[in-house]
């Protein structure tokens, strides 16, 4: 699915990656485009006006995992993302939390919304964000988020950057 595929999750290259995405330019226009590795394809981001999306980790494949086991599995992934948060409210301090209920049901719905969330809808992404922001690095904002698109896939954790606010949707 993504080019984290097979790769083991590591805390400091998670923030690492993240505080590449703030010091890299940012595209000012055009509509979103989603990147794969030119020779198998997996996403490797999602970039669009003012903002990235980029996959951190990927866990296992849960094809055929069930109860306790992937109980076990979406337990894990989510405390590889408390890891990351845990280092970033040290630098940025203390998060905020940005639901995923709204655009999911706007994105079912086919109703329009911001192109940063529709962007995450269209690569499954939805899982919760934690954001903080605007950093000091540019005003920008910064999310991460850990989601599984179905039963059988992967977990995700992904980062976002963006100038714009990453704020709650009204419903």
């Amino acid at each position: 699915m993504t080019v984290r595929a097979g790769e083991a999750f590591e805390t400091r290259r998670a923030v690492s990656d993240i505080e590449s995405m703030l010091a890299a330019a940012l595209p000012t226009q055009g509509a979103p485009v989603t990147e794969g590795d030119p020779t198998t394809g997996e996403w490797t981001g999602t970039r669009g006006e003012g903002f990235r999306i980029t996959p951190l980790w990927e866990s296992e494949d849960l094809t055929g995992v069930y109860e306790a086991e992937w109980n076990r599995a979406e337990e894990a992934a989510e405390a590889n993302l408390a890891l990351v948060v845990r280092e970033l409210d040290h630098r940025w301090g203390p998060h905020r939390q940005v639901s995923m209920r709204v655009p999911l049901f706007r994105d079912q719905a086919g109703q329009p919304m911001p192109t940063l969330f529709q962007s995450l809808c269209d690569m499954d992404c939805y899982g919760d964000l934690t954001v903080w922001g605007p950093t000091a690095a540019e005003g920008r904002w910064i999310a991460v988020s850990v989601n599984q698109c179905d039963g059988d896939a992967p977990m995700i954790m992904t980062a976002v950057v963006s100038h714009l606010p990453i704020i709650e949707l009204p419903d």
